[in-house]
């Protein structure tokens, strides 16, 4: 793999990210319209093209104000069902002044806000950042990778979450997941509208058929952006904390001690899973469809990188 620059690949991945992102809602909005032409073409007596796209574009506004509702619940209920999730309690600094040091001298060597530490009750090696304000910026490092890494390799994993947090990281996959759980949702309400609808209704079932077909779609959609923005994130993230530190080599024996066991038990939920450095599940032996679906890049890609710095 030809090493670009670690400022170069931080512009790519930003415009990549960045254009992924502004994706989800023209998604959405390409499939009201096709839903009201869909309907249209299943009507006795269809109207004229241009008729049909005003009234798309009529409902939409209802659409995208109801996507924000939506937005804003989960928006401010993701930070304590991220806690909740992995189990992470607070790290106090009498527990382990170690970890506060290495953190405390990077945010000032930098002058970044000093997130808060948590700890996950876990020997497994893993770690992630979460927050979605400067209040609420926290780096959650198991138990394991506090005790396996060395001062070097802990500190650059430590720049690798600063990073997620400088660059709003987690913003961005907290906006990702949303959408996804918006098509979800749409398409599990259709499939249990089509079970109840009854036989007898022909006309309804066929509208709850073109929804959940829709809902389907941009749910696929979503999810490839989705895990698209988490993949080169990762590389961003590694980038970052590389020109934190001027340590990529301890970065890349650190990725390679986590590869071995990155398995955290309690996470249970993939939209807090790929949060992690590395996705904290059973790791699968050679090549399958889920690949296209991976939230992190292969960790041997991530190593190969840096250590070509």
């Amino acid at each position: 793999m030809k090493y670009i620059g670690l400022q170069a690949q931080i512009r790519r991945n930003n415009t990549k990210s960045m254009l992924l992102l502004l994706m989800f809602p023209t998604v959405l909005i390409v499939l009201v319209v096709a839903f009201f032409h869909i309907l249209n073409f299943m009507s006795e007596e269809p109207i004229s093209f241009g008729v049909v796209n005003d009234e798309a574009l009529l409902y939409t506004p209802f659409v995208l104000v109801a996507v924000a509702i939506w937005f804003t619940i989960a928006w401010f209920g993701h930070t304590a069902m991220i806690q909740r999730a992995t189990s992470a309690k607070p790290l106090e600094r009498k527990e382990n002044l170690r970890v506060y040091n290495l953190l405390e001298n990077l945010c000032i060597s930098r002058g970044l806000d000093i997130p808060k530490l948590y700890i996950i009750p876990d020997e497994s090696l893993n770690a992630f950042a979460s927050g979605l304000t400067k209040k609420t910026y926290a780096i959650s490092l198991s138990e394991g990778i506090i005790n396996m890494l060395n001062d070097d390799e802990l500190e650059t994993v430590i720049a690798h979450e600063l990073t997620h947090i400088r660059n709003r990281d987690v913003r961005l996959l907290v906006v990702s997941i949303i959408f996804v759980g918006i098509f979800a949702f749409v398409a599990e309400i259709g499939l249990r509208s089509l079970y109840f609808s009854g036989r007898g209704k022909k006309n309804n079932s066929g509208i709850i058929v073109v929804v959940i077909a829709l809902a389907g779609i941009g749910w696929l959609l979503s999810m490839l952006f989705r895990f698209s923005i988490s993949r080169k994130r990762e590389y961003l993230a590694d980038a970052g904390a590389v020109e934190l530190t001027k340590k990529p080599l301890a970065l890349a024996s650190a990725l390679e001690k986590i590869s071995r066991d990155p398995l955290i038990e309690a996470v249970k939920r993939e939209d807090v899973a790929q949060m992690f450095i590395e996705h904290p599940s059973e790791k699968k032996k050679g090549f399958s469809l889920s690949s296209i679906f991976a939230t992190h890049p292969p960790i041997e890609k991530r190593i190969e990188v840096l250590r070509q710095f």
